[in-house]
This record gives structure tokens, C-alpha cells and sequence, in this order.
């Protein structure tokens, strides 16, 4: 009996044991996590983060302080923090959240490292430095843990990396972020040959579903016919095909000035963006609808496309989505609760659409393309050179 009493209390005892060890986190080879293990993971060093290589950042969307912009995220704050990330040695990793509240959970819970975002310096738990606009006593936050942190990004901050950061930006948004020569929006608009380039256009415009001429206004627009054509965002060549485009097309980056391999990826890529937008029936709208992608990016026309519905429009007709897509700029509609990719410089795109089209109708009304396909890829269409643009000839780009 006492043997089996005995017995009894083992068994007992190991299925409290296991019961225990289930109800706490196990690391992956088996053994508990202690809460004291937690706490330590939870509020990084500078140290650890040095070793991790990462910097994470929380903010929310808007103009002054993240945004993508061509697949480059873009915003004062961001930038900044950037270049912190950059001056301590480390990546950035920024997390966009949809409230004062999440953020501040967040950093309590140490699921970040900084809030970039203006904050009331008196929030409890928190450490405020960097970037501070005194006269709203507001400023960037730490943990409280993360002293180290907060010192190091004061005794690096100066108020004159703001007007540093936004000269860069300003310069990024002008025409002079695009390294490009600019040649004349017709090679010969007596022969009806628009550019050197006509026959590639004839040849991949079946892949992209296009008419070959609004392939050469879309081209013109975005690097005036320049093959070598490059921007501070990484977009390169004739149809400013970015590095991570071209990775998805299988377009190496020795290939990526090549025009034809250029002018391929282009159309492949307008014709995964024109697959996207099937729910787009009219093919003529549809044409709209991918342009403002290949600028802007297609999630942020379908955050414009959910506006226009909720705001009785039709979200199928680009008259009105480009009501929103321009709406995407104020906080009023980048920070309704339908728009899940935030603010966008929306007068750029819907600008870039409206000027494709304005040149396509001139193109279509010009160029015949009877005798482009008969010009070889190295010989010059109708002998002519390529040649800048007089100023009495040039569309606005």
C-alpha cells in the first residue's frame, strides 16, 4: 500500500511539473523562459541594438514625418532618424501605427526602440529627445529604460539638420532629382517619328495591351527619351525602371540602361499592373488607373479607389479617383480608417497621368508608324541625330 501511495505522489508531482512548463514560454530547443529573461529582452541596450543592427522606429503617416514616395520612404522625421540610424551604424526599421496610443503601447511593450513622431514631452514612462518643436513641447520619446539612447540622439541632434533634411527633399521633388538630357518630344515630327526608340515601342507594346504611341508618351515623361536617364530613388533608363522592379521582372542591373531590355521590362510591368486592375472594365480608364501605379504605387491608388466609394463616387472612373488620389495629402483622408497606406504626394501622379494622355492625343495625331519598324535598334530613325530640345518645342514634362 505504501508502495503505492508512493507512486501516487510521483505521478502526481510530474504532471504538476509539466502542467508548469506548458503554461510558460519555452524557447526552441525546450527549456522555460524566466520573467526575468523577459524583462531583459524587452528593453534593449545600446549595446544589443549595435549587435542586432537595427534601429525600429515608430511613427504615424503624414508629410512631416514618413511616407513612400516611388518606393523610397520620404518624410522630415524619417530622414532624420535615417541618418542617426546611418551615424551609429545601424539599419532602420520603421513601423507605421494608426494612433498615439499604439505607439506609446508599443514602446512600453519593447516592441520598438523610438517613437519618431511629435509627442508631449511630459509623457509618463517615456524619456523625450531629438527632434522637439519647443513652443508645442513636444519631441521624441525613449523608453525610460533607454537612457543610453536618449543621450546619444540628443548629443548627435542639432537644429540645423531640419533645414539640412528639407533642402534634400525639396531638391528630390524638382526636376533635378532626374539626371537626364532633354531631347525634343518628336525626332521628326514631319515624318511622323517620335523618337530613336519607335520601333521597340511598336515591338513591346503588345505585351503592355498599348497603343505603342502612349508607350512614347509615358517614356517621354519619364526621362525624355535619355536612355542613361537616373534618379536619386534608384530608377534607371528610359522607363525609369526601379532596382526592385527589375529584380521581380528578372531584368539584371547590367541590362537595366540597356533600351530594349528597358523598354521590355516596362511593358511586362504595365502588364502586371493592367492584371491588377481588372476590376477596371473599361480598357480606356484601366490605361489611367496603371499609369497612376507605375507613379504612385498601386496600393496607394486603391486606398483612393476605397475613398471613392465610401464618398459615393465611382471608384471605377478615374475622374473621381483622382479626386482622392490628390485628397491624399490631407490628413482629413490619409488617416481614414479605409486608407491603409497613408499620405502621398497625390498631385504628382494624378500631374503625371493627365500629361501622359495630353501627349499621347499629340503623338496619335502626329506619328503614323509606318516607317519605324524599318530603322534597325543602332541606326537612328530617318537619319536624324537625337537632339535636345529648342525651347519653343518642348512639352511640359
Amino acid at each position: 500500500m505504501q508502495l503505492q501511495y508512493l507512486y501516487i505522489i510521483l505521478v502526481a508531482i510530474c504532471i504538476c511539473g509539466c502542467s508548469e512548463k506548458k503554461n510558460k514560454e519555452m524557447t526552441p530547443w525546450g527549456e522555460p523562459i524566466d520573467d526575468d529573461t523577459t524583462a531583459i529582452s524587452s528593453n534593449l541596450s545600446m549595446d544589443d541594438m549595435m549587435q542586432n543592427g537595427e534601429l525600429i522606429m515608430l511613427t504615424m503617416t503624414g508629410p512631416d514625418t514618413y511616407f513612400d514616395y516611388h518606393g523610397r520612404g520620404m518624410g522630415t522625421q524619417f530622414l532624420l532618424c535615417e541618418k542617426f540610424a546611418q551615424h551609429i551604424g545601424v539599419s532602420l526599421r520603421v513601423e507605421v501605427c494608426k494612433s498615439v496610443e499604439e505607439m506609446l503601447r508599443r514602446l512600453k511593450d519593447g516592441e520598438a526602440d523610438i517613437i519618431a513622431y511629435q509627442m508631449p514631452k511630459a509623457t509618463k514612462g517615456t524619456i523625450p529627445c531629438g527632434y522637439a518643436v519647443d513652443s508645442l513641447k513636444t519631441s521624441w520619446l525613449t523608453s525610460k529604460d533607454s537612457k543610453e539612447l536618449a543621450d546619444s540622439i540628443n548629443n548627435w541632434y542639432t537644429p540645423k539638420l531640419i533645414a539640412q533634411i528639407q533642402n534634400e527633399e525639396r531638391l528630390r521633388y524638382s526636376t533635378q532629382s532626374i539626371h537626364r538630357h532633354t531631347y525634343a518630344p518628336m525626332l521628326n515630327a514631319k515624318s511622323g517619328i517620335i523618337s530613336q526608340y519607335d520601333h521597340l515601342f511598336i515591338k513591346y507594346s503588345p505585351i503592355a495591351r498599348w497603343d505603342w504611341r502612349l508607350l512614347a508618351a509615358q517614356c517621354y515623361q519619364e526621362s525624355c527619351f535619355d536612355p542613361k536617364a537616373y534618379s536619386w530613388a534608384g530608377a534607371c533608363g528610359l522607363m525609369q525602371i526601379m532596382p526592385s522592379t527589375a529584380a521581380q521582372l528578372g531584368l539584371p542591373m547590367s541590362k537595366i540602361y540597356d533600351p530594349e531590355e528597358n523598354i521590355y521590362a516596362s511593358a511586362r510591368y504595365i502588364n502586371k499592373l493592367n492584371s491588377s486592375f481588372q476590376d477596371v472594365r473599361d480598357p480606356l480608364e484601366r490605361q489611367s488607373f496603371v499609369l497612376g501605379s507605375y507613379n504612385g504605387g498601386s496600393l496607394h491608388i486603391r486606398d483612393a479607389m476605397a475613398l471613392a466609394r465610401k464618398y459615393g463616387k465611382n471608384q471605377y472612373k478615374w475622374a473621381d479617383v483622382a479626386e482622392f488620389v490628390l485628397k491624399l495629402s490631407t490628413p482629413q483622408y490619409y488617416n481614414d480608417p479605409v486608407v491603409k497606406y497613408g499620405y502621398m504626394r497625390g498631385h504628382e501622379t494624378v500631374t503625371y497621368v493627365a500629361r501622359i494622355h495630353d501627349r499621347w492625343r499629340q503623338y496619335h495625331g502626329a506619328a503614323r508608324g509606318s516607317g519605324a519598324t524599318q530603322f534597325l535598334p543602332d541606326i537612328t530613325p530617318g537619319g536624324d541625330t537625337p537632339h535636345k530640345a529648342s525651347r519653343k518645342h518642348r512639352f511640359k514634362l
